[in-house]
């Protein structure tokens, strides 16, 4: 007996037939080998567990970035893993058949055959109902990754820092993506391959620690921010009050009241003037930073709406070393650089602490004191959870222990407060802490090279000696 008339008969042997066709034998091959046994087994499993996963999703039940991330990413992949091993299966059984000599009849579609017509409407099922979990999935998981929860939770060690402060800051309603990556595909993709080589980073613990400031391939501001905010709609002033204490007056604030010129379009004149003129319709200026922050300006080009151009030059700078210099077209986010990253400064959160009599303003000397602790290096925010509230007391005690005695729970009071400034603005491990990000809007941090001096210093001049002033006027003034 031949080997093709034995392979025949013992398969037909084993089904209680004499004859089975192509189809019977791909079919029962699927559930024969290791490989086809395992594609079903995988394709279920993932099925099964991501439909759950939607379901508790959708639901609220599990509040885990983890969890999201096997539903929209992980089965998904375990799902399409599955199909394809299925069909890879009976492949390799029938290219088994051909090695050893065993004859099988080609696989034909007969429409006219009943069970050739089930199997083509169970298939067709099939994939109906297959293309349309991994739609949902995939429209979800799509979503997922473009989440703010995404972008803070999944990387959480890496993004604790930035995803803190977004949350308490303006834009806090304004997803990463809408001023990381905006519309259209390209950018997309780019975010996305920029992701992939941050999740290799993540991985081999070789991320920047912090990161980096500013972001130097971010998306021009043109074509996010202005999707809200454009210079035309720009007008008017904007009055701004400082309040701050000293350490020796605790009880009553220094109030400070500016009327800002935000400027924009003249809605009378149509003219642009004003802070917001520098990116106003028609009018470019660009300029050479000589380091990677960009708070050494060597060169700054205007170009007017009239065509004309000016430049004016710093002479005597040096690029920083390794640097070569970066022309930049200046947009919102050189002066608007912490727009929704905003990091406090220890003074603002102890003054607001005594405005707010969160910190008792009757307790000699806490000002200073409170100061002192908030700016203190612990080694981790576990150290300083523990310690802070006690090395305020102890301060204190040593100050004036009679008086530490009496208000022994305003300090501690006190101590909780700076503590949950401290662990909205430190994070040693990131190596985040007070001052790590600067701003520059004003010139509160100019003696670093941030805010608006880095350009109006009267020392940029052009060749006939015209020059960037410096006059307060220009920007603001006092209300009226």
């Amino acid at each position: 007996m031949s080997n093709t008339e034995n392979g025949q008969q013992t398969d037909g042997q084993r089904g209680g037939h004499h004859h089975r066709s192509a189809w019977s034998h791909i079919i029962r091959g699927m559930w024969r080998t290791p490989l086809g046994l395992m594609g079903v087994a995988i394709t279920t499993v993932s099925i099964t567990l991501m439909l759950l996963g939607l379901l508790v999703d959708m639901l609220g039940l599990v509040d885990k970035p983890y969890a999201a991330i096997a539903t929209y990413m992980v089965l998904p992949g375990g799902m399409i893993t599955g199909l394809i091993l299925i069909p890879v299966a009976a492949w390799l059984r029938r290219r088994e058949w051909h090695k050893h000599g065993i004859a099988k009849e080609h696989l034909v579609i007969n429409l006219s055959d009943h069970k050739h017509r089930r199997f083509v409407v169970v298939f067709i099922a099939l994939t109906v109902i297959n293309l349309a979990i991994l739609g949902v999935v995939g429209y979800e998981g799509y979503h997922f990754t473009d989440s703010p929860y995404f972008c803070g939770m999944v990387c959480h060690q890496v993004m604790a820092p930035e995803y803190t402060v977004y949350q308490r800051s303006p834009h806090a309603r304004v997803a990463c993506v809408e001023c990381h990556i905006g519309p259209g595909a390209s950018w997309f993709v780019q975010a996305k391959i920029s992701g992939l080589r941050q999740v290799a980073a993540v991985l081999t613990d070789s991320y920047s620690r912090p990161i980096p400031a500013p972001v130097h391939h971010l998306r021009p501001a043109r074509d996010t921010c202005e999707h809200c905010h454009w210079p035309e709609k720009f007008h008017g002033k904007k009055v701004k009050i400082f309040t701050h204490f000293t350490n020796d007056n605790q009880k009553t604030p220094e109030v400070t009241e500016i009327a800002l010129h935000i400027g924009g379009r003249n809605p009378k004149t149509g003219a642009f003037e004003g802070i917001h003129w520098h990116v106003s319709k028609n009018v470019q200026v660009r300029y050479f930073a000589l380091d990677e922050k960009r708070t050494r300006i060597s060169r700054i080009q205007v170009t007017r709406p009239d065509g004309s151009k000016e430049e004016f030059v710093k002479e005597g700078m040096e690029p920083e070393k390794g640097y070569a210099g970066e022309w930049r077209v200046m947009d919102c986010i050189d002066c608007h650089n912490r727009p929704t990253h905003v990091y406090d400064h220890p003074e603002d959160r102890v003054d607001f602490g005594l405005l707010s009599k969160k910190i008792n303003p009757d307790i000699v000397g806490i000002r200073e004191d409170s100061i002192t602790v908030l700016t203190k290096l612990y080694a981790t925010r576990k150290e300083a959870a523990a310690n802070m509230a006690d090395d305020l007391l102890a301060l204190q005690k040593k100050r004036d222990p009679a008086q530490a005695e009496k208000y022994k729970d305003d300090i501690l009071n006190a101590g909780d407060f700076l503590l949950d400034a401290y662990l909205g603005n430190v994070w040693p491990r990131m190596n985040v802490t007070w001052g790590t990000y600067k701003n520059h809007l004003g010139h509160r941090d100019s003696d670093a090279g941030f805010g608006c001096w880095r350009c109006h210093d009267e020392e940029h001049r052009t060749k006939d000696g015209k020059v960037i002033s410096q006059d307060c006027g220009m920007c603001h003034d006092e209300p009226k």
